[in-house]
């Protein structure tokens, strides 16, 4: 990976770790937040069957961090491409 100029490359990597902060923010407040903190509230819900916040602690959380990560993919794509050190 080879880029144009230092101020460049320093922009990558801002944008990616801005882009992960913002991943793992996501995936913090499902498995802790509304599988741990929030779990009482949402217990008044249920979701196939389950209570809620059980499904969050249980599920939610490992669906949410499969999501994630196409998420991730994707976007590292777009960003790769915008500073041209995508791969051939």
């Amino acid at each position: 990976m080879a880029f144009k100029s230092g101020d460049l490359a320093k922009a990558y990597w801002r944008d990616n770790l801005s882009l992960v902060l913002k991943l793992l923010a996501v995936w913090f407040l499902v498995s802790y937040g509304f599988g741990i903190l929030l779990v009482d509230v949402l217990n008044q819900f249920t979701f196939f069957g389950f209570k809620l916040g059980f499904w969050f602690a249980q599920q939610g959380s490992i669906l949410t961090f499969i999501v994630l990560i196409f998420v991730y993919v994707n976007r590292m794509a777009a960003l790769d491409n915008k500073y041209d050190v995508h791969e051939e």
